[in-house]
């Protein structure tokens, strides 16, 4: 089985943002980066398939010279080599031309699953896995806590609202968007940091697969949320108090 896992670059959680000088994007200057999380959980969910059934994990990214930290982290972790699209304003491309990109890159490897995270760190679209099943034609599923190989076709595992869980059966080959926490994440090896450095990495670019950025949605506007301060007066008896207090705190706060 060979499995393509989409991953990608973002800022390190907890950093301190800035707005750039074009209002449409942050500061990358100064900025640590990581593998966005979910991506991982993608990536460790395919080592774990090739481990039970054998095969190849793939790593794809799409991103800047950076990003070649985090496609190292991947082979380290233990996937097979990698692709790498280089472009140093991928930030400015939306959904479909990610999409478009990845599907590219992928469709000559021929694989028989792509595993992606459910969403990015950064943007958070959750759409890149979606998007790129329909540009490349294939069935797809999201929000997915279990896989299954069963006689060439998988059995996925849904994780739905309020506890419950859907089991579809679907054809390879497919895309998966993996939900954070299906699995316990490992870590890289001292073996493993030596062999990815002599694991291949493709480099590419988007004109050597021939898709153009034309954005059908762009970043109009990035700034911080702007802060204030809002009081509430409950009134009533202080048990009506209490009531009114816990059912704000748990429907409108949400903390409870």
């Amino acid at each position: 089985m060979k499995i393509i896992v989409c991953i990608k670059q973002v800022p390190v959680r907890d950093s301190q943002l800035k707005v750039d000088a074009s209002g449409r994007w942050i500061q990358e200057g100064d900025l640590s980066f990581e593998i966005n999380e979910p991506d991982a959980y993608a990536l460790e969910e395919a080592l774990q398939l090739k481990e039970r059934h054998g095969g190849e994990v793939v790593a794809l990214c799409a991103g800047p010279a950076r990003a070649s930290q985090t496609i190292r982290e991947a082979l380290a972790k233990g996937a097979d080599r990698a692709l790498h699209i280089e472009d140093e304003h991928v930030s400015s491309w939306d959904t479909l031309g990610i999409a478009r990109l990845l599907a590219k890159a992928a469709e000559p490897e021929k694989p028989d699953l792509i595993l992606t995270g459910l969403q990015s760190d950064d943007l958070g679209y959750g759409q890149t896995g979606v998007v790129l099943a329909e540009v490349m034609g294939i069935p797809h599923a999201t929000l997915i806590m279990g896989v299954e190989v069963i006689d060439g076709n998988i059995r996925v595992k849904r994780e739905m609202e309020n506890g419950w869980f859907q089991n579809i059966e679907m054809p390879l080959p497919a895309v998966l968007t993996i939900q954070s926490g299906i699995n316990k994440l490992r870590y890289a090896t001292l073996m493993g940091i030596k062999k990815a450095k002599t694991k291949e990495v493709k480099k590419m670019t988007a004109a050597e697969l021939g898709v153009a950025s034309v954005p059908t949605a762009t970043i109009e506007r990035v700034y911080h949320p702007q802060k204030g301060k809002q009081t509430q007066m409950i009134e009533g008896t202080a048990k009506e108090a209490a009531a009114k207090l816990v059912e704000k705190l748990k429907f409108e706060v949400r903390v409870i």
